[in-house]
């Protein structure tokens, strides 16, 4: 004989799944930070600013080098940069997989002393998984940028990009972000962002709902 809940376990049932679901539903509801809060995070960020110079959205990207969602995120982000001309977007460099990675995000950020931050960026979020220092050297060599400087800017410089290290994760944290690629479109968090398609809703989204 087939055995059945009673009507009462069901209704239990039902309601600890309604809760359940309610949970996860909360658990993902984005955060919307302040126009206070969004102008600290995006004002003079410590890198340059990609896209748009006047622009209506900005989307902010907490990322790793060696992340893989980071990297098959990098040609979406680029495009929309390409797509939509009111758009900026600002790279937080989050270095959260090792030493390597920490290694990779100073070595871009002191790449700024060169004026090439954006190469750097792009080629080490393009490159293979970094899994030594001498292979992110190699990929910054391989696009036409300075390692010595890098190098000799990593000692001059060294506290500036430690204290941005610092900053970008203590707002990755604040922000409630758990892992990469955070990303922050206007003054809200988006989770589950994939592709170019994603982000162009997101940010559609923020212009209805914070013009």
């Amino acid at each position: 004989m087939n055995q059945r809940f009673p009507i009462h376990g069901a209704v239990a049932l039902l309601g600890a799944a309604i809760v359940l679901v309610a949970a996860a539903a909360f658990a993902e509801t984005p955060l919307l930070i302040s126009l206070e809060a969004q102008k600290r995070i995006i004002d003079s960020p410590g890198v340059p600013v990609i896209g748009a110079t006047s622009p209506d959205v900005v989307v902010v990207e907490y990322f790793d080098f060696n992340c893989p969602f980071c990297r098959k995120l990098a040609p979406s982000i680029r495009a929309l940069v390409k797509t939509d001309s009111t758009v900026a977007v600002v790279y937080k460099d989050w270095p959260i997989f090792g030493g390597v990675s920490v290694y990779a995000a100073r070595c871009a950020l002191a790449a700024q002393w060169q004026g090439q931050y954006d190469k750097a960026h792009d080629a080490l979020i393009s490159a293979p998984r970094l899994s030594q220092n001498d292979q992110v050297d190699e990929t910054l060599l391989h696009v036409g940028i300075d390692v010595g400087r890098i190098h000799r800017d990593l000692q001059q410089h060294g506290a500036e990009i430690e204290a941005l290290l610092t900053r970008n994760s203590d707002e990755a944290r604040a922000l409630g972000i758990r892992g990469t690629p955070g990303i922050l479109v206007a003054r809200q968090t988006i989770s589950n962002i994939a592709d170019l398609a994603d982000l162009q809703a997101a940010v559609a989204n923020a212009r209805i709902a914070h013009p």
